[in-house]
């Protein structure tokens, strides 16, 4: 008889986990709180694919950076004050963390990760009746300014020796590179590895492959408990009763750390909120994904449709919008896409959704000592859609006994506890 496993959470994490689980034989049901129609940060993200993001979150610099910023309600990143014992504690962690040395650790894990994830959209987009848009153009990081793009320069030539290609562009060779749109920059560096994608399709396509699999789902279906004796899980409790299984995937994101209060499982998390626009008639249609580096603001052409996307803001599990933060990113375009302008966006509705940040900039993957058959998967920032894919592939491994070689120490669910 198949593995029965829950996973807890809709988003593309637990679809990719679903997918791959499913893949490897195990018998999968997916609950969701929200209905089939949501759209969480899995939805209006800025579908990058960016092995190029081998640094954390948690770098050198950021906290300066972030100390900055936050007191500029337009800024890039922005934590909504509050006396909170949680971000207080995760505040202090994310500063432990921001060390060379900690980066210099991640960044091949991070590298071999996305390569990996990389190597199985590949895969996905092969599939027959698989179309979720993958464009393979690469990414341009834009600098407005010299000094920014020394710094990139910096920033390329350590991605070189991970592996990653990289090219330091002047304006006049970035200009010819993407003709598309014209640009305002002392220039660029471009990743040929990065990719996009339009992430409401590739969500859809996942959910197609999982029906055809038969795996079952149950929306409106939050957790609100959790049945265990000796350091097992026997039935998640949820607003529809309870539901048994073999194994239990907890990929939550932001909510996680609630759904697993009951669990003994100390797991920070943050929800950084971030939003996006997009334009279904743009005055210029890029071809290339872009970063406007000074700015923090993605941008990715998604068929006939621009998306602008960014912000980082640290206001607690609330998803209403604040428009002093859409009006930042809607700021910053012009000085980069001189013919665009304000009024482009007006009538625009924004999305936007919460990315779960652990402290320390990496996901947790695994198995977990609290209980003997839960695995997460969370806390994957803005690189949710990058590694959801290997995510999925190791979240099957953990389950089915399969040796990887991937190392899940840095990733370990319980290395705050």
């Amino acid at each position: 008889m198949s593995t029965q496993v829950v996973i807890v959470g809709g988003g593309i994490i637990g679809l990719c986990s679903a997918y791959y689980c499913a893949k490897a034989g195990l018998k999968v049901t997916v609950l969701d709180r929200n209905s089939e129609e949501r759209d969480g940060c899995s939805f209006g993200n800025a579908g990058m694919i960016v092995p190029s993001h081998f640094v954390p979150l948690a770098a050198p610099g950021m906290v300066a950076l972030g100390l900055k910023w936050m007191w500029n309600p337009e800024s890039p990143f922005y934590i909504r004050p509050r006396l909170d014992a949680d971000l207080i504690a995760w505040a202090y962690r994310f500063w432990k963390a921001s060390t060379p040395r900690r980066v210099e650790k991640a960044a091949p894990l991070l590298r071999d990760l996305s390569l990996a994830s990389r190597a199985a959209f590949e895969t996905l987009a092969n599939l027959p009746q698989i179309d979720f848009g993958l464009v393979r153009q690469g990414l341009l990081m834009l600098c407005k300014s010299q000094h920014t793009l020394d710094e990139e320069a910096v920033a390329a030539e350590k991605a070189r020796r991970l592996g990653i290609p990289a090219t330091v562009l002047d304006a006049k060779q970035t200009s010819a590179l993407d003709p598309n749109v014209q640009m305002l920059i002392a220039g660029a560096v471009h990743f040929p590895l990065d990719c996009h994608l339009n992430p409401n399709r590739f969500m859809a396509c996942l959910k197609q492959e999982l029906d055809r699999l038969g795996c079952r789902f149950l929306w409106k279906t939050e957790v609100t408990g959790w049945k265990t004796s000796d350091r097992k899980i026997h039935a998640a409790v949820t607003s529809l009763g309870e539901i048994t299984a073999d194994e239990f995937v907890l990929c939550g994101g932001s909510w996680s750390p609630s759904t697993a209060a009951d669990l003994g499982l100390n797991l920070p998390i943050q929800a950084g909120k971030g939003y996006s626009l997009t334009l279904t008639a743009p005055r210029q249609l890029p071809r290339i994904c872009a970063i406007f580096t000074e700015a923090r603001v993605a941008v990715t052409p998604m068929g006939s449709s621009l998306r602008f996307g960014g912000t980082m803001e640290l206001s607690g599990l609330t998803e209403e919008i604040d428009p002093r933060r859409v009006q930042g990113i809607i700021k910053s375009i012009p000085r980069y896409y001189p013919e665009f302008e304000p009024d482009d966006f007006t009538g625009i509705q924004p999305w936007r959704g919460l990315r779960p940040c652990s402290p320390d900039g990496l996901p947790y993957i695994g198995r977990t000592r609290s209980q003997a058959n839960l695995t997460i998967a969370s806390a994957h920032a803005m690189m949710g859609l990058t590694l959801g894919p290997v995510t999925g592939q190791m979240i099957a491994a953990c389950l089915t006994g399969e040796k990887t070689g991937w190392e899940f120490e840095l990733l370990s669910p319980d290395r705050h506890s």
